[in-house]
């Protein structure tokens, strides 16, 4: 078996250096040549626990290779899988296929024999049909067929849930296409990993349906907790009571600043305008969307709060700035709509990252960067947990205290317990739980 996956970002990077491993052949292409000749050297450009042991191991052993050229790796496939990003770049929920549409063009000029050309791209209904009409205009006389097989990687976690997924969505047209991915998928079909063969519009329509089902899932909690904080409930222990009746369950069920990251706010945002475009609006989703961009703010409001109304000429001290731990991302993270708030009201801001503190400092001007968590809040008049990376589940309280001008901390992922934190003495605000002063 041999694949060519097309676009080396984190989805083909990932799902390239997992098929390797199951013993697939995969060349990756990728346009940018300073990515490729750094894959080649063995430099991994994004962040996911245990990618880079995985494609050098892959690599050296030859089932995983790298070029910039469509040609050189699209007439030895089997599958022909799209990895190439699809950005909402307009903010309206408009994906930007024009990835898309030019590789299908090249892998249309490059095919040689019966070949299956596979979205692993998260792309609005519909687009499986207009690839295929790009191919057959260019080719009228090649053999392919169209799949959509959506991912379901979670950042920090992509390699574990490609190697043992909940399922596996392959959306086919024929019998021959069908067969082809099952063979690609048969180490997954030996651990009797469900597999849901279905249309390729409906495995289109599924990856946003899923992602959107979650965004409303923390969007939900999130409003509970803000009900809770009103009348002295713990958010906590609603979500335990609910998530334990099986057709709630317990994911996605943990209160915060709201959903970021590279999908979820793309993908509800696309999900709305698919259903507006087909007469059938999602009234639930719009609202999802509307309230997570309002919970950003109103985040930035309850840190100002808790310094007495006004952080004008404070320093904040914020703790992580990726979306979620585990990830360099910052790719609609609430520290981008957080951190300028805090700035705008007259806050100096220090912030500290284990990962992402490269890919935010273009995104985030003005913001003073520190080299460890004890650094950023040395001197600070209040501490902010904005991303529960390990490290600051276990800090030295007793050290925080003597390095904090005041003793403030406001947790909005809710890593500590509260009854704790008074015990050490300091004023402590989270999320869905009574304030604790």
């Amino acid at each position: 078996m041999h694949v060519a996956m097309i676009g080396t970002g984190y989805v083909g990077l990932v799902s390239a250096a997992c098929f390797s491993e199951f013993g697939v052949d995969v060349i990756c292409v990728d346009k940018v040549t300073e990515k490729i000749e750094g894959l080649k050297a063995g430099k991994i450009p994004i962040f996911e626990p245990g990618l880079e042991e995985l494609v050098s191991n892959n690599a050296g052993a030859g089932r995983l290779s790298f070029t910039t050229e469509i040609s050189e790796a699209v007439p030895q496939a089997d599958v022909v899988m799209l990895a190439v990003g699809t950005p909402s770049r307009r903010g309206d929920g408009h994906a930007d296929l024009s990835f898309v549409y030019a590789a299908a063009e090249e892998i249309a000029d490059a095919m040689n024999g019966y070949t299956v050309v596979v979205t692993k791209s998260t792309v609005p209904v519909g687009t499986g049909d207009e690839i295929s009409r790009i191919i057959r205009e260019r080719r009228p006389d090649a053999e392919f067929d169209i799949v959509s097989n959506p991912e379901f990687l979670r950042e920090g976690a992509a390699i574990s849930d490609f190697m043992r997924p909940d399922r596996v969505v392959v959306g086919v047209e024929t019998e021959r296409a069908k067969a082809l991915m099952a063979e690609l998928y048969r180490p997954l079909f030996l651990i009797e990993t469900p597999v849901v063969f279905t249309s390729v519009k409906t495995a289109e329509l599924i990856k946003y349906a899923a992602n959107t089902f979650l965004a409303t899932k923390i969007t939900f909690i999130n409003e509970i907790a803000d009900i809770c904080e009103e009348i002295g409930a713990d958010v906590h222990d609603v979500a335990k009571g609910i998530g334990l009746d099986g057709r709630i369950g317990n994911k996605f069920l943990h209160p915060g600043p709201g959903y970021g990251g590279s999908c979820f706010p793309k993908d509800t945002l696309a999900f709305v305008r698919i259903a507006r475009e087909c007469g059938a609006p999602s009234h639930i989703v719009e609202a999802v969307v509307d309230i997570n961009e309002k919970r950003k703010a109103r985040m930035a409001e309850k840190i100002v709060q808790s310094c007495g109304g006004s952080v004008d000429g404070k320093t904040v001290a914020v703790l992580g700035v990726a979306f979620k731990p585990n990830t360099d991302d910052v790719r609609d993270s609430a520290s981008l709509t957080i951190l300028p708030a805090l700035q705008e009201k007259g806050a100096a801001v220090r912030a500290y990252d284990p990962e992402a503190m490269e890919e935010a400092k273009p995104l985030l001007p003005g913001i003073e960067w520190r080299e460890n968590a004890y650094a950023a809040m040395d001197g600070a008049d209040v501490l902010v947990i904005l991303t529960e990376w390990n490290e600051f589940r276990a800090l030295d309280l007793g050290r925080v205290k003597q390095l904090l001008n005041s003793p403030v901390i406001v947790d909005l992922r809710n890593i500590y317990e509260p009854g704790s934190m008074v015990a050490a003495g300091f004023r402590y605000f989270s999320v869905g739980r009574p304030a604790h002063e």
